[in-house]
Protein backbone atom coordinates (compact mmCIF):
# COMPACT_ATOMS: atom_id res chain seq x y z
CA UNK A 1 0.00 0.00 0.00
CA UNK A 2 1.23 3.56 -0.63
CA UNK A 3 1.79 6.44 2.21
CA UNK A 4 -0.76 8.48 3.30
CA UNK A 5 0.61 12.25 4.04
CA UNK A 6 2.29 13.43 7.62
CA UNK A 7 -0.51 12.79 9.79
CA UNK A 8 1.47 15.40 11.86
CA UNK A 9 0.80 18.04 9.86
CA UNK A 10 -3.07 16.73 7.99
CA UNK A 11 -4.32 14.39 5.91
CA UNK A 12 -4.12 14.44 1.85
CA UNK A 13 -5.67 12.65 -0.67
CA UNK A 14 -5.93 13.12 -4.77
CA UNK A 15 -9.16 12.89 -6.26
CA UNK A 16 -9.49 12.26 -9.64
CA UNK A 17 -12.39 13.98 -12.05
CA UNK A 18 -15.86 13.32 -10.95
CA UNK A 19 -15.85 14.25 -7.71
CA UNK A 20 -19.67 15.75 -7.38
CA UNK A 21 -20.55 19.03 -6.05
CA UNK A 22 -22.40 17.64 -2.61
CA UNK A 23 -19.85 15.29 -1.79
CA UNK A 24 -17.14 18.26 -1.56
CA UNK A 25 -19.22 20.33 0.11
CA UNK A 26 -20.15 17.91 2.94
CA UNK A 27 -15.58 17.52 2.78
CA UNK A 28 -15.14 21.39 3.31
CA UNK A 29 -17.81 21.68 6.26
CA UNK A 30 -15.68 19.10 8.11
CA UNK A 31 -12.44 21.21 7.66
CA UNK A 32 -11.15 20.26 4.38
CA UNK A 33 -9.77 22.26 1.11
CA UNK A 34 -8.47 21.29 -2.41
CA UNK A 35 -5.63 22.44 -4.01
CA UNK A 36 -5.77 21.39 -7.54
CA UNK A 37 -7.15 17.91 -7.13
CA UNK A 38 -5.37 17.32 -4.23
CA UNK A 39 -7.81 17.44 -0.85
CA UNK A 40 -6.80 17.77 2.14
CA UNK A 41 -7.27 18.55 5.99
CA UNK A 42 -4.85 20.38 8.05
CA UNK A 43 -3.96 18.98 11.95
CA UNK A 44 -4.73 22.49 13.82
CA UNK A 45 -4.17 21.03 17.09
CA UNK A 46 -0.42 20.22 16.30
CA UNK A 47 0.29 23.07 13.95
CA UNK A 48 2.23 26.08 14.10
CA UNK A 49 -0.52 28.75 12.45
CA UNK A 50 -3.98 26.97 13.28
CA UNK A 51 -5.57 26.69 10.04
CA UNK A 52 -9.67 26.92 10.61
CA UNK A 53 -12.47 27.36 8.25
CA UNK A 54 -15.15 30.41 8.11
CA UNK A 55 -18.06 31.45 6.51
CA UNK A 56 -20.16 34.45 5.66
CA UNK A 57 -23.77 34.32 5.23
CA UNK A 58 -24.64 36.92 2.49
CA UNK A 59 -27.97 37.16 3.75
CA UNK A 60 -27.01 38.98 6.29
CA UNK A 61 -23.82 40.40 5.47
CA UNK A 62 -23.94 44.76 5.45
CA UNK A 63 -21.11 46.37 3.53
CA UNK A 64 -18.91 49.09 5.60
CA UNK A 65 -17.35 52.17 4.63
CA UNK A 66 -14.36 51.54 2.68
CA UNK A 67 -15.91 48.71 1.30
CA UNK A 68 -18.47 51.22 -0.49
CA UNK A 69 -15.87 53.55 -1.18
CA UNK A 70 -13.93 51.52 -3.38
CA UNK A 71 -16.93 49.90 -5.10
CA UNK A 72 -17.98 53.52 -6.19
CA UNK A 73 -14.77 54.34 -6.82
CA UNK A 74 -13.65 51.78 -9.36
CA UNK A 75 -17.84 51.98 -11.19
CA UNK A 76 -16.82 56.09 -11.19
CA UNK A 77 -13.63 55.42 -13.32
CA UNK A 78 -15.56 52.86 -15.50
CA UNK A 79 -18.64 54.93 -16.41
CA UNK A 80 -16.42 58.00 -16.49
CA UNK A 81 -17.90 61.81 -15.32
CA UNK A 82 -19.04 62.04 -19.24
CA UNK A 83 -21.17 59.28 -19.29
CA UNK A 84 -22.71 60.20 -15.85
CA UNK A 85 -23.56 63.42 -16.82
CA UNK A 86 -24.48 62.48 -20.39
CA UNK A 87 -26.82 59.47 -19.02
CA UNK A 88 -28.30 61.38 -15.71
CA UNK A 89 -29.71 64.23 -18.63
CA UNK A 90 -30.87 61.27 -21.23
CA UNK A 91 -32.07 59.14 -18.37
CA UNK A 92 -33.30 61.02 -15.40
CA UNK A 93 -34.00 59.08 -12.11
CA UNK A 94 -37.41 59.82 -10.33
CA UNK A 95 -37.20 61.90 -6.93
CA UNK A 96 -37.35 58.72 -5.43
CA UNK A 97 -35.23 56.46 -7.17
CA UNK A 98 -32.31 59.09 -6.53
CA UNK A 99 -33.16 59.17 -3.12
CA UNK A 100 -32.76 55.84 -2.51
CA UNK A 101 -29.40 55.90 -5.03
CA UNK A 102 -28.20 58.35 -2.27
CA UNK A 103 -29.07 56.95 1.24
CA UNK A 104 -29.05 52.91 0.28
CA UNK A 105 -26.15 50.83 -0.85
CA UNK A 106 -27.55 47.61 -2.46
CA UNK A 107 -24.56 45.37 -3.20
CA UNK A 108 -25.77 43.66 -6.16
CA UNK A 109 -26.47 46.83 -7.85
CA UNK A 110 -23.64 48.55 -7.44
CA UNK A 111 -21.26 45.74 -7.97
CA UNK A 112 -22.72 45.01 -11.64
CA UNK A 113 -23.68 48.95 -11.84
CA UNK A 114 -20.54 49.73 -14.37
CA UNK A 115 -20.54 46.46 -16.43
CA UNK A 116 -21.13 46.72 -20.33
CA UNK A 117 -24.49 45.11 -19.95
CA UNK A 118 -25.73 47.03 -16.89
CA UNK A 119 -25.25 50.30 -18.94
CA UNK A 120 -27.40 52.78 -21.11
CA UNK A 121 -26.19 53.41 -24.44
CA UNK A 122 -25.38 56.05 -25.79
CA UNK A 123 -23.28 57.85 -24.01
CA UNK A 124 -20.83 55.22 -24.27
CA UNK A 125 -18.60 55.28 -21.06
CA UNK A 126 -15.11 55.97 -20.23
CA UNK A 127 -14.03 52.44 -20.40
CA UNK A 128 -15.54 49.00 -21.03
CA UNK A 129 -15.58 46.92 -18.57
CA UNK A 130 -17.01 42.99 -17.82
CA UNK A 131 -17.36 40.14 -16.01
CA UNK A 132 -17.97 36.37 -16.59
CA UNK A 133 -17.89 32.79 -14.88
CA UNK A 134 -15.99 30.43 -17.49
CA UNK A 135 -14.88 26.69 -17.24
CA UNK A 136 -11.35 26.72 -15.34
CA UNK A 137 -9.63 25.66 -18.60
CA UNK A 138 -5.45 27.06 -19.06
CA UNK A 139 -5.54 30.02 -21.91
CA UNK A 140 -2.34 32.01 -22.34
CA UNK A 141 -4.10 35.13 -21.63
CA UNK A 142 -5.24 33.92 -17.78
CA UNK A 143 -1.36 32.56 -17.59
CA UNK A 144 -0.22 36.07 -18.37
CA UNK A 145 -1.83 37.40 -15.73
CA UNK A 146 -0.96 34.64 -13.43
CA UNK A 147 2.79 35.06 -13.63
CA UNK A 148 2.28 39.12 -13.78
CA UNK A 149 0.75 38.35 -10.26
CA UNK A 150 2.92 35.63 -8.81
CA UNK A 151 6.10 38.08 -9.52
CA UNK A 152 4.55 41.28 -8.40
CA UNK A 153 2.31 40.31 -5.65
CA UNK A 154 4.61 37.73 -4.38
CA UNK A 155 7.86 38.75 -5.37
CA UNK A 156 8.30 35.23 -7.06
CA UNK A 157 11.13 34.26 -9.43
CA UNK A 158 10.52 34.01 -13.30
CA UNK A 159 12.11 30.60 -12.89
CA UNK A 160 9.70 29.72 -10.08
CA UNK A 161 6.52 29.72 -12.10
CA UNK A 162 5.19 27.69 -15.46
CA UNK A 163 2.07 27.03 -16.98
CA UNK A 164 2.39 23.23 -15.55
CA UNK A 165 2.20 24.84 -12.14
CA UNK A 166 -0.57 27.21 -13.04
CA UNK A 167 -2.50 24.42 -14.47
CA UNK A 168 -2.14 22.07 -11.49
CA UNK A 169 -2.73 24.44 -8.82
CA UNK A 170 -5.90 26.21 -10.74
CA UNK A 171 -6.76 24.79 -13.84
CA UNK A 172 -7.20 20.61 -12.72
CA UNK A 173 -10.49 20.51 -10.34
CA UNK A 174 -11.80 17.75 -9.83
CA UNK A 175 -14.89 19.16 -9.09
CA UNK A 176 -17.61 18.58 -11.98
CA UNK A 177 -19.69 21.15 -13.58
CA UNK A 178 -23.45 20.71 -13.72
CA UNK A 179 -26.49 22.19 -13.02
CA UNK A 180 -28.58 22.27 -9.87
CA UNK A 181 -32.47 22.74 -9.82
CA UNK A 182 -32.74 24.63 -6.16
CA UNK A 183 -35.40 23.82 -3.72
CA UNK A 184 -36.72 27.39 -4.61
CA UNK A 185 -37.13 26.24 -7.86
CA UNK A 186 -33.87 28.36 -9.27
CA UNK A 187 -31.39 26.79 -11.21
CA UNK A 188 -27.30 26.91 -10.30
CA UNK A 189 -24.59 26.54 -12.09
CA UNK A 190 -22.06 24.05 -10.11
CA UNK A 191 -18.35 23.00 -10.50
CA UNK A 192 -15.23 24.77 -10.58
CA UNK A 193 -14.72 28.18 -12.77
CA UNK A 194 -12.96 31.28 -13.45
CA UNK A 195 -14.76 34.51 -13.08
CA UNK A 196 -12.97 36.65 -15.59
CA UNK A 197 -12.97 40.57 -15.09
CA UNK A 198 -11.44 42.07 -18.60
CA UNK A 199 -11.40 45.87 -18.83
CA UNK A 200 -11.12 47.78 -22.03
CA UNK A 201 -10.54 44.08 -23.51
CA UNK A 202 -7.97 43.06 -21.36
CA UNK A 203 -8.19 40.17 -18.72
CA UNK A 204 -7.10 42.20 -15.64
CA UNK A 205 -8.22 39.79 -13.04
CA UNK A 206 -9.51 36.04 -12.40
CA UNK A 207 -11.41 34.44 -8.68
CA UNK A 208 -10.98 30.78 -9.07
CA UNK A 209 -14.49 29.40 -7.54
CA UNK A 210 -16.28 26.37 -6.81
CA UNK A 211 -19.78 26.48 -7.44
CA UNK A 212 -21.49 24.56 -4.51
CA UNK A 213 -24.69 23.48 -3.50
CA UNK A 214 -25.19 25.37 -0.26
CA UNK A 215 -21.82 28.39 -0.80
CA UNK A 216 -19.35 30.01 -3.51
CA UNK A 217 -16.12 28.85 -2.32
CA UNK A 218 -12.92 31.13 -2.79
CA UNK A 219 -10.03 28.81 -4.04
CA UNK A 220 -7.87 31.72 -5.55
CA UNK A 221 -7.70 35.29 -6.74
CA UNK A 222 -5.32 37.00 -8.80
CA UNK A 223 -5.09 40.27 -10.60
CA UNK A 224 -2.71 41.93 -12.96
CA UNK A 225 -0.67 45.24 -11.39
CA UNK A 226 -2.52 47.62 -13.73
CA UNK A 227 -5.08 47.54 -11.38
CA UNK A 228 -4.05 47.71 -8.16
CA UNK A 229 -5.34 50.82 -6.97
CA UNK A 230 -8.59 49.82 -7.08
CA UNK A 231 -8.02 47.36 -4.33
CA UNK A 232 -9.25 44.13 -6.56
CA UNK A 233 -8.75 41.72 -4.14
CA UNK A 234 -11.26 43.48 -2.08
CA UNK A 235 -13.78 43.88 -5.08
CA UNK A 236 -12.82 40.70 -5.88
CA UNK A 237 -14.10 39.03 -2.59
CA UNK A 238 -17.73 41.46 -2.34
CA UNK A 239 -18.63 39.97 -5.92
CA UNK A 240 -18.47 36.88 -4.76
CA UNK A 241 -20.40 37.94 -1.72
CA UNK A 242 -23.02 39.26 -4.45
CA UNK A 243 -22.67 36.04 -6.50
CA UNK A 244 -23.80 34.34 -3.64
CA UNK A 245 -26.72 36.26 -2.55
CA UNK A 246 -27.82 36.59 -6.09
CA UNK A 247 -27.27 32.98 -7.43
CA UNK A 248 -29.01 31.33 -4.16
CA UNK A 249 -25.78 29.77 -2.96
CA UNK A 250 -26.08 32.24 0.07
CA UNK A 251 -22.58 31.10 2.03
CA UNK A 252 -19.23 32.43 1.23
CA UNK A 253 -16.64 30.50 1.95
CA UNK A 254 -13.12 32.75 1.80
CA UNK A 255 -10.86 29.78 2.22
CA UNK A 256 -9.19 29.10 5.66
CA UNK A 257 -8.39 31.56 8.10
CA UNK A 258 -4.87 31.75 9.75
CA UNK A 259 -4.78 34.37 12.93
CA UNK A 260 -1.39 34.37 12.93
CA UNK A 261 -0.74 35.16 9.28
CA UNK A 262 -0.95 39.62 8.34
CA UNK A 263 -2.09 38.68 4.88
CA UNK A 264 -4.80 36.74 6.02
CA UNK A 265 -6.86 39.31 8.61
CA UNK A 266 -8.64 40.67 5.65
CA UNK A 267 -10.66 37.92 5.56
CA UNK A 268 -12.59 38.82 8.68
CA UNK A 269 -13.36 42.36 7.19
CA UNK A 270 -16.48 40.96 5.92
CA UNK A 271 -19.02 40.20 8.29
CA UNK A 272 -20.90 38.29 10.19
CA UNK A 273 -18.80 35.18 9.37
CA UNK A 274 -19.09 31.65 11.18
CA UNK A 275 -15.60 29.64 12.49
CA UNK A 276 -15.89 25.90 12.19
CA UNK A 277 -15.21 24.08 15.69
CA UNK A 278 -12.80 21.17 14.45
CA UNK A 279 -13.63 19.94 17.33
CA UNK A 280 -17.64 19.09 16.96
CA UNK A 281 -17.51 20.17 13.39
CA UNK A 282 -19.96 22.87 14.36
CA UNK A 283 -20.59 26.28 13.40
CA UNK A 284 -19.55 29.50 16.05
CA UNK A 285 -20.63 32.83 15.52
CA UNK A 286 -17.03 34.33 14.63
CA UNK A 287 -17.67 37.54 17.71
CA UNK A 288 -14.72 39.86 18.68
CA UNK A 289 -14.70 37.59 21.67
CA UNK A 290 -13.61 35.16 20.03
CA UNK A 291 -11.23 36.54 17.84
CA UNK A 292 -9.44 38.09 21.15
CA UNK A 293 -8.65 34.54 22.34
CA UNK A 294 -6.61 33.58 18.86
CA UNK A 295 -4.23 36.35 20.19
CA UNK A 296 -2.69 33.69 22.23
CA UNK A 297 -1.58 31.98 19.02
CA UNK A 298 -2.42 28.46 20.02
CA UNK A 299 -4.90 26.05 19.11
CA UNK A 300 -8.26 27.74 19.66
CA UNK A 301 -10.42 25.09 21.35
CA UNK A 302 -13.55 26.24 21.01
CA UNK A 303 -15.56 24.63 23.30
CA UNK A 304 -13.38 26.18 25.87
CA UNK A 305 -13.91 29.32 27.84
CA UNK A 306 -11.40 31.92 29.29
CA UNK A 307 -7.46 31.20 29.98
CA UNK A 308 -8.57 27.48 28.99
CA UNK A 309 -9.24 28.31 25.39
CA UNK A 310 -6.27 27.80 24.21
CA UNK A 311 -4.07 24.93 23.94
CA UNK A 312 0.14 24.82 23.50
CA UNK A 313 1.20 24.50 20.45
CA UNK A 314 2.82 20.35 19.35
CA UNK A 315 5.92 19.39 18.20
CA UNK A 316 5.32 19.86 14.85
CA UNK A 317 4.64 22.43 12.72
CA UNK A 318 -21.66 10.71 -6.39
CA UNK A 319 -18.75 8.87 -5.41
CA UNK A 320 -15.58 10.44 -4.49
CA UNK A 321 -12.28 8.90 -6.11
CA UNK A 322 -9.22 8.61 -4.14
CA UNK A 323 -6.16 8.74 -5.89
CA UNK A 324 -3.90 5.73 -3.97
CA UNK A 325 -0.82 5.76 -6.13
CA UNK A 326 2.32 6.86 -4.25
CA UNK A 327 3.24 10.43 -5.56
CA UNK A 328 6.78 11.17 -5.20
CA UNK A 329 6.00 15.11 -6.33
CA UNK A 330 4.00 15.19 -3.17
CA UNK A 331 5.93 13.98 -0.63
CA UNK A 332 9.14 16.29 0.24
CA UNK A 333 11.52 13.70 0.46
CA UNK A 334 12.46 9.92 1.48
CA UNK A 335 13.14 10.67 5.02
CA UNK A 336 9.68 12.26 5.62
CA UNK A 337 7.86 9.71 4.16
CA UNK A 338 9.26 7.10 6.25
CA UNK A 339 8.47 8.92 9.71
CA UNK A 340 5.00 8.99 8.33
CA UNK A 341 4.55 5.29 7.31
CA UNK A 342 5.43 5.35 11.53
CA UNK A 343 2.62 8.03 12.23
CA UNK A 344 -1.13 6.79 12.75
CA UNK A 345 -4.56 8.99 12.52
CA UNK A 346 -5.89 7.24 15.35
CA UNK A 347 -2.73 8.09 17.28
CA UNK A 348 -2.55 11.63 16.69
CA UNK A 349 -3.54 14.54 18.32
CA UNK A 350 -5.85 15.87 14.83
CA UNK A 351 -9.59 17.34 16.36
CA UNK A 352 -12.54 15.76 14.95
CA UNK A 353 -11.53 12.18 14.18
CA UNK A 354 -13.57 9.30 14.73
CA UNK A 355 -11.38 6.41 17.31
CA UNK A 356 -10.57 3.53 16.88
CA UNK A 357 -13.58 2.18 18.56
CA UNK A 358 -16.05 4.06 17.12
CA UNK A 359 -14.47 2.67 13.65
CA UNK A 360 -14.71 -1.00 14.47
CA UNK A 361 -18.23 -0.86 13.62
CA UNK A 362 -17.56 0.67 10.10
CA UNK A 363 -17.94 -1.85 7.30
CA UNK A 364 -14.74 -1.18 5.55
CA UNK A 365 -15.30 -4.37 3.88
CA UNK A 366 -18.00 -2.38 0.77
CA UNK A 367 -16.01 0.32 0.05
CA UNK A 368 -15.79 0.17 -3.48
CA UNK A 369 -12.36 -0.16 -5.39
CA UNK A 370 -12.22 0.78 -9.30
CA UNK A 371 -9.31 -1.11 -11.25
CA UNK A 372 -7.96 -1.10 -14.39
CA UNK A 373 -11.06 -3.38 -15.59
CA UNK A 374 -13.85 -2.16 -13.33
CA UNK A 375 -14.83 -2.24 -10.01
CA UNK A 376 -14.93 -4.47 -7.07
CA UNK A 377 -15.29 -4.46 -3.77
CA UNK A 378 -12.66 -3.82 -0.92
CA UNK A 379 -13.42 -6.75 0.96
CA UNK A 380 -12.45 -8.97 -2.58
CA UNK A 381 -9.71 -7.72 -3.04
CA UNK A 382 -8.01 -7.22 0.35
CA UNK A 383 -7.02 -10.32 2.32
CA UNK A 384 -7.39 -8.56 5.58
CA UNK A 385 -9.78 -10.79 7.92
CA UNK A 386 -6.66 -11.20 10.21
CA UNK A 387 -5.83 -7.78 9.69
CA UNK A 388 -6.73 -5.04 12.71
CA UNK A 389 -7.13 -1.65 11.97
CA UNK A 390 -4.64 -0.22 14.42
CA UNK A 391 -2.34 -2.45 12.74
CA UNK A 392 0.20 0.43 11.53
CA UNK A 393 0.70 0.17 8.12
CA UNK A 394 -1.45 -2.44 7.10
CA UNK A 395 -4.12 -2.32 4.16
CA UNK A 396 -6.88 -2.40 6.60
CA UNK A 397 -5.12 0.17 8.86
CA UNK A 398 -5.13 2.80 5.74
CA UNK A 399 -8.05 2.42 4.57
CA UNK A 400 -9.72 3.35 7.83
CA UNK A 401 -7.54 6.44 8.46
CA UNK A 402 -9.29 7.53 5.28
CA UNK A 403 -12.88 6.86 6.37
CA UNK A 404 -11.74 8.33 9.86
CA UNK A 405 -10.60 11.39 8.33
CA UNK A 406 -13.56 12.11 5.86
CA UNK A 407 -16.06 10.39 7.98
CA UNK A 408 -17.61 6.95 8.64
CA UNK A 409 -20.87 8.03 6.99
CA UNK A 410 -19.48 9.08 4.24
CA UNK A 411 -17.96 5.26 3.46
CA UNK A 412 -20.60 4.46 1.07
CA UNK A 413 -19.75 7.16 -1.32
CA UNK A 414 -15.63 6.77 -1.32
CA UNK A 415 -14.12 4.70 -4.55
CA UNK A 416 -10.64 3.85 -4.32
CA UNK A 417 -8.95 4.23 -7.54
CA UNK A 418 -6.00 1.88 -8.01
CA UNK A 419 -5.78 2.69 -11.68
CA UNK A 420 -2.81 3.32 -12.94
CA UNK A 421 -2.30 6.10 -15.55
Amino acid sequence: MPRWFSILQGFLVQAHGGLRDPSYQILIDRCWRRSGSLIYRPNQRDACCPHYTIRLDSDRFRTIRDQRQAVNRFNRYVIGDAYAKEAARLYPKSREQARKRDTEFDLVDRIHESEGVSLKKPPEPAHAFSVTLEPDDFTEEKYRVFENYQQVVHQESPSSISRDGFKRFLCSSPIKREKFTAPDGRERQLGSFHQCYRLDGQLVAIGVLDLLPDCVSAVYFLYHESIHKFSPGKLGALREIALSLEGGYRWWYPGFYIHTCPKMRYKIDFSPQQILDPDTLEWIDLTKDVLEKFDSHGYLNLQKTGNDATESLGPAEGPIPIDVENNEDETSNEEDAESDEEASLFQSTMPGIASIEEMGSVDLDRIAVRLNRGYCYAGDLFDWDGESIDQKGSAKAMVAELVAAVGPDLVDSLCLDFRRS
